[in-house]
């Protein structure tokens, strides 16, 4: 932990414009922001860009850092805060998509139907897209072009258990991202699939 003095003197420096100051005083608490972050959001990646804008936010108001009497009370204050509005927006996407499913209704089971898988397949190729090259190219030679896993270690001269690993981590992310994006009809649909 950061002496209270030795924190004022970074502080100091970040707010003057001292880039190595204020790496320093990311280096310190980004494990503690992306703790709360995750505790909230339960999402690695979503946790990550929390610990980014939080930080982007002191270097910002840097200039008024020399005001701050205690630093990390005014760091929880402004990740709290973050992680509030993320978590809000994500509920509001939320409950736009449940009211646009809502406001669908009268369609039939057909093209009700047809529209979720499209959003299905929409989000998926997004969540593909993000996925490490590794676990993308994996992915997609199993699931898109139906190889077995031996047929890919062979094509991409990898063990299986190296391809059976990158496979399973590419569902994880990918269950990850979709799970931030869809409403619980989609994701049960998508649960079902991947199994």
């Amino acid at each position: 932990m950061m002496e209270q003095d030795s924190e004022k003197a970074l502080l100091k420096q970040v707010s003057a414009g001292d880039e190595n100051a204020f790496k320093q005083l990311f280096e310190h608490h980004r494990n503690t922001i992306y703790s709360i972050a995750f505790t909230f959001t339960k999402s690695v990646e979503l946790s990550e860009e929390i610990v980014q804008d939080v930080f982007l936010k002191v270097w910002l108001r840097r200039a008024t850092l020399n005001d701050i009497q205690h630093f990390r009370p005014y760091l929880f204050a402004v990740t709290r805060n973050h992680v509030y509005k993320v978590l809000k927006q994500i509920a509001q996407n939320h409950k736009a998509t449940v009211h646009l499913v809502d406001d669908e209704l009268f369609v039939t089971n057909d093209i009700a139907d047809l529209l979720i898988e499209k959003e299905y397949n929409s989000l998926l190729q997004r969540a593909v897209d993000r996925l490490p090259n590794q676990q993308q190219t994996v992915y997609k030679l199993i699931r898109d072009q139906g190889l077995k896993r031996h047929e890919v270690a062979c094509q991409l001269n990898l063990k299986p258990e190296t391809v059976k690993f990158h496979m399973a981590q590419a569902i994880k992310n990918i269950r990850s991202f979709c799970m931030l994006h869809l409403n619980s009809s989609i994701l049960l649909f998508f649960c079902l699939t991947q199994q």
